[in-house]
């Protein structure tokens, strides 16, 4: 760390420290890599889930914070000038930020689903395995313990979500890839 510029220190007995009142150096981002957020917004804008719009919102804040004055008056007129024409419906949902942590840190979740076939309430724990964006609409693949097999639930159709402290060990043969080609053949 002292070789990229890390003032680190040492006390007998106490380890290493990085020396008090170092900071990071500022991010600096490309007038590219800013117009490339600006269409992000406008897509996050459309995708429905309030977490995943409130968390993008949040560090568009922290990074608009890091532009120089000039910067920010682009990017705030490209963001007036850029627009997304997609007039399907925004299908919302609230869980998407939660299930991604579920899927990182391998947790089990207990969900209350609408089920509209059957037009009732149902409860499982599933075990997320991955997410996907598919017709507008958010869908959570999990492996379900009810039913012990890997099932897919929407989002939007989600109406409680409690995450557990159960761990549970992700299936190692799962790929997405190979899930959504089995529905071709």
């Amino acid at each position: 760390m002292q070789d990229a510029g890390i003032p680190i220190g040492s006390e007998i007995g106490g380890g290493y420290f990085i020396v008090d009142g170092y900071r990071l150096p500022p991010i600096s981002i490309t007038e590219e890599e800013a117009n490339t957020l600006v269409v992000l917004e406008k897509l996050i804008e459309k995708q429905g889930d309030k977490s995943l719009l409130k968390n993008f919102n949040s560090l568009l804040i922290k990074i608009k914070a890091t532009l120089k004055n000039f910067q920010k008056d682009k990017v705030e007129l490209l963001s007036s000038r850029t627009f997304s024409l997609d007039t399907n419906e925004i299908v919302e949902s609230n869980w998407l930020s939660e299930i991604q942590k579920s899927i990182s840190n391998k947790v089990t979740i207990k969900i209350t689903y609408n089920s509209i076939y059957k037009q009732e309430l149902t409860y499982r724990n599933i075990e997320p395995l991955a997410i996907c964006f598919v017709n507008n609409v958010w869908i959570v693949i999990a492996h379900c313990q009810l039913r012990d097999e890997v099932r897919e639930f929407r989002l939007d159709r989600i109406n409680k979500l409690i995450t557990t402290s159960e761990c549970f060990e992700t299936e190692n043969n799962f790929e997405l890839q190979e899930y959504f080609k089995s529905f071709k053949t």
